[in-house]
């Protein structure tokens, strides 16, 4: 579900969409938002459970960037991306539309080289294998277990009494 402007009070949705892979997208238009809602009380609880949905998992992302090192960030990534859109094949779980390594960067806030050295790391250690624009997991249980552990750095620290 995207451009619900009208579902937030707003003119104009403040994001935009790229399809991954061939789409069929279905629309309506927006002046008849509260038309739809008025007279279909499913479409308005289906599309406040989806808008709702959609706050907690970009609020989980925002806690994620601020909190937790770019490995476990790039593990959950990596575990979202198959868990929605990953197919199961005789060597593990592909990840099924194309993903670049400049992609998983932009979705964990981190640079290319992190995401580079990070994937390198985990294809010696037989985690993932990866191509040009292809990720395969093929040991998720590894990566389950990189994206849980917290390190030292990521455990809240005490902050130091009476020094303002």
């Amino acid at each position: 579900m995207f451009g619900i402007a009208d579902a937030f009070g707003h003119t104009r949705y403040p994001a935009t969409s790229v399809a991954a892979s061939e789409t069929i997208a279905l629309s309506w238009p927006m002046r008849l938002w509260s038309q739809y809602v008025a007279r279909y009380p499913g479409f308005a609880a289906a599309s406040h459970h989806t808008i709702g949905k959609r706050l907690n998992e970009m609020h989980d992302r925002m806690m994620e960037m601020a909190t937790q090192q770019v490995e476990r960030r790039v593990a959950n990534a990596l575990l979202r991306l198959i868990t929605q859109m990953g197919r199961k094949t005789d060597n593990g779980i592909e990840v099924d539309f194309p993903v670049t390594r400049q992609d998983l960067s932009e979705m964990t806030g981190t640079t290319l080289h992190t995401v580079s050295r990070l994937l390198s790391a985990w294809e010696r250690e037989r985690i993932v294998e990866s191509r040009r624009k292809h990720i395969m997991v093929s040991q998720p249980e590894h990566l389950v277990t990189l994206a849980e552990a917290p390190r030292e750095s990521d455990r809240a620290r005490p902050r130091p009494v009476g020094v303002w």
